[in-house]
């Protein structure tokens, strides 16, 4: 931890972005809360702009820092300090992104290694078909889970001892066109071999290229071996991105992570997996497809441009000289047709999806309430609460991030097109609830001082996240859910909630949780639940 916080002080105290050769510190400006993030670089002797690089992006286990794990994926182990002379002087770039400490590679930890990604890549004269990535522990287990979710991105990718995320089982045919390995030491005690094991089966039983290397006897710390003597970038060297394939299969339950090579989904359910796969062979396209009701084709990505397309069997009629450079799918009534326009009124789709944690993935101001006339008590304890949801660290863990806290007052001058916002209170204590109140869908009453209600909801294109009444913390100690262990109460909570929860008391008495629908209705269940309180209103939508 010590090393971590070193490290991003060196790097926050800003440094040039000229990049000496060897291994360097760098940084990247965050629009999620206005910051300047570090990231370990290594730039080979020999750069020069003149031809393409390939990149190597590694991504730091629980623990550690950018600048030791970019040590540990040149073979030179964990001592701290070591000289960039110390490094060998290989063609590849390398970069290892911070991910704000601990907080793992979902939501603004991936938001960060794209970010870092694109910093790179503005900087230096990458080759898009020669990037790879790597990651030991937690960073082995985020590789993995953007490597499938994001699986046209890279050339091959290379896991060491994953601590893999729960919920991917479903994606593995995403890595049909990356070689994957796979190295796990024999003895480990915080990941077995045998669920690293489990992971390579299950990519060979899905058509991935595949391959495990166990290490005899080694525990945890099997990055010693696996990356000894710079042997990865060997095998890296070995592979180039497949930019056109003629088949994609995909899987997918968010829109956030719906599109890969030349195909995209444009209706699902969120929270649900969907999944097609397509091939172009011969200029026919016939796709396959499951939980899924939209798609498109992108002509200008595809190895041909398809001349007929099927659809579960079904042929589907193409307009004469079909030249747009996207085809779209809908099916409507169990019938797959051409989609010429999508559904009209409110609707789930890209950004605007949910569940709770994905607005607070992105930049987001806390905003508590000064309506009613409040005490100076009243209105100290308001703002305490906005500052403990704002605050994401935990004992000694200290992620670097830091959010604003400000009242409904000051709100008014943060357009919601640039961030979404966490309201606290309700229509008659925080003025911008109120403002929102006609269209937002549920209201906690004043008098219900027993209940808890949180929701997240699409307003003017962004993401509104509504707490009234107990913050959605009361009593999570009385419960288990999941969440990133390492970080605080509030957040970790938030990320094992759907797009609402209502509770009384406390989190060990929940009343309602759940997603809204694809139009973002609550849900028939729920909303008797919410009813037979008599704390809730519903707005009812036409």
């Amino acid at each position: 931890m010590r090393k971590f916080l070193l490290f991003a002080a060196v790097a926050l105290i800003g440094l040039a972005q000229t990049v000496e050769r060897g291994a360097n510190v760098a940084t990247f400006h965050s629009d999620i809360d206005d910051s300047d993030q570090a990231y370990a670089l290594y730039v080979p002797q020999g750069y020069t702009s003149s031809r393409a690089w390939p990149l190597v992006v590694s991504l730091h286990g629980e623990g550690s820092s950018p600048q030791a794990n970019l040590q540990q994926v040149f073979g030179l182990g964990t001592l701290p300090g070591r000289p960039s002379r110390a490094f060998p002087d290989l063609e590849y770039l390398v970069a290892s992104p911070v991910a704000r400490g601990d907080i793992g590679y979902d939501g603004i930890g991936e938001k960060d290694v794209l970010a870092v990604m694109a910093e790179v890549k503005r900087r230096f004269r990458v080759d898009e078909d020669r990037v790879y990535l790597t990651g030991i522990s937690r960073g082995g287990g985020g590789a993995l889970a953007l490597a499938l979710r994001r699986p046209d991105l890279w050339a091959a990718i290379a896991v060491v001892c994953p601590v893999v995320p729960p919920g991917l089982e479903s994606l593995s045919g995403n890595a049909l066109h990356l070689p994957v390995r796979f190295m796990q030491g024999e003895l480990d005690p915080i990941v077995p071999a045998a669920q690293t094991r489990a992971w390579h089966q299950r990519f060979l039983d899905a058509g991935v290229r595949s391959e495990y290397v166990e290490y005899e006897s080694i525990r945890h710390n099997a990055w010693d071996i696996a990356y000894k003597g710079g042997t990865i970038f060997q095998w890296f060297g070995q592979y180039q991105r497949i930019e056109k394939p003629s088949r994609v299969q995909l899987t997918a339950d968010t829109y956030l992570h719906s599109s890969a090579y030349w195909l995209q989904f444009s209706g699902l359910t969120p929270g649900t997996p969907a999944s097609a796969d397509a091939e172009i062979l011969d200029g026919r396209l016939a796709v396959r497809t499951s939980g899924l009701n939209g798609f498109r084709i992108d002509r200008r990505r595809t190895p041909a441009p398809p001349t007929s397309v099927s659809v579960d069997g079904r042929v589907i009629a193409m307009s004469a000289g079909t030249r747009a450079n996207s085809l779209g799918f809908l099916k409507e009534n169990g019938v797959w047709k051409p989609a010429r326009s999508g559904p009209g009124g409110l609707q789930k789709g890209p950004g605007a999806e949910g569940p709770l944690a994905a607005a607070i993935a992105e930049r987001h101001f806390y905003v508590y309430g000064t309506e009613g006339q409040p005490a100076t008590d009243e209105l100290i304890r308001r703002r305490e609460v906005a500052v403990a949801a704002a605050k994401w660290s935990a004992g000694l863990e200290r992620p670097a991030l830091r959010f604003r806290v400000v009242s409904d007052v000051e709100s008014v001058d943060i357009p919601l097109a640039d961030s979404s916002l966490v309201l606290f209170g309700t229509r008659s204590s925080n003025n911008r609830i109120a403002a929102y109140a006609n269209r937002l869908p549920l209201h906690l009453s004043d008098s219900a001082a027993d209940y808890g209600l949180v929701y997240v909801f699409p307003v003017d294109g962004r993401y509104v996240v509504v707490s009234s009444g107990l913050p959605w913390w009361t009593r999570a100690d009385q419960v288990r859910r999941a969440g990133v262990p390492s970080v605080a109460p509030p957040w970790k909570t938030l990320q094992s909630f759907g797009d609402f929860i209502l509770f009384r008391g406390g989190l060990d008495q929940v009343l309602a949780e759940g997603r809204f629908d694809n139009e973002w209705r609550l849900p028939i269940t729920a909303a008797a639940a919410m009813r037979a309180t008599g704390a809730v209103e519903i707005t009812e939508r036409p």
